[in-house]
């Protein structure tokens, strides 16, 4: 089912990005900004409690960050409230070119046909161009079963 999901989301942006090839190239790189974090995000373990034991809320355990080597991000709600100005990659380092790129992620619980809200995160993620304009892509991940 979760494959099913991704891959019904990245078949949706696919589209989206074809039907929209005349679109600036801001705009298509908004995109894809949006569309690496999300699967970077989608990627992450969802399960009963976080991967280093802490409690299942939303928001990262103290003292994790997103690109930090000693305590990174290990769970699909520790991206709750991530902001950043200028895109960074996965290990915090400044991506060249795209410093007047804004990201802001939210991360809520969210019920999907006979997933309950407890066990279903919808994946929000907004990137603010240097002109101002914003992209969002959403995501739906469900938790992982024993």
């Amino acid at each position: 089912m979760i494959i099913g999901i991704a891959v019904g989301t990245v078949l949706g942006t696919l589209s989206l990005t074809a039907g929209r090839s005349a679109d600036p190239l801001v705009r298509r790189q908004a995109l894809a900004i949006a569309e690496s974090l999300l699967q970077e995000i989608e990627a992450q373990p969802f399960g009963s409690t976080d991967p280093d034991g802490g409690a299942d809320a939303l928001g990262p355990e103290a003292g994790e960050s997103r690109g930090s080597s000693t305590n990174p991000f290990d769970h699909v709600n520790d991206y709750h409230g991530y902001t950043t100005t200028g895109i960074v990659d996965a290990d915090g380092a400044l991506v060249t070119g795209l410093s007047a790129y804004n990201v802001a992620v939210a991360v809520q619980p969210q019920a999907l046909d006979n997933i309950a809200a407890s066990d279903g995160l919808l994946v929000s993620v907004t990137v603010t161009s240097p002109g101002g304009a914003s992209v969002t892509l959403t995501g739906f991940r469900a938790r992982n079963t024993p």
